[in-house]
């Protein structure tokens, strides 16, 4: 689904772009075709993940897991080649309960 669409039929409740790669990233990620290449991008969303903004909402998010149910989505057809996954690993770090 194109991202109009999805932001045309409201599919979120919140919209955290703290937690979104920068456009340099987004650009490195489209352009991983392998396994070294996805490491790079990898390493260096965990760095922006890091920053005291984006790290704090991922504590909220890990402690909130604990009380209420949530999803994390985005726009990629292949979980395993998008930020969700690094995520999702980022969250269990901070011992986030994950189903």
């Amino acid at each position: 689904m194109p991202k109009s669409q999805f932001a045309e039929r409201d599919f979120y409740d919140v919209w955290l772009p703290n937690l979104a790669p920068s456009r340099e990233l987004v650009a490195l990620a489209r352009q991983s075709r392998d396994e070294r290449s996805w490491k790079a991008f990898e390493r260096k969303f965990r760095a922006e993940m890091n920053k005291p903004d984006a790290a704090r909402v991922l504590d909220l998010l890990a402690a909130l897991s604990r009380q209420t149910n949530f999803s994390l989505g985005c726009y990629c057809e292949n979980e395993e080649r998008c930020h969700r996954s690094v995520l999702k690993k980022l969250l269990a770090e901070r011992g986030a309960e994950i189903s």
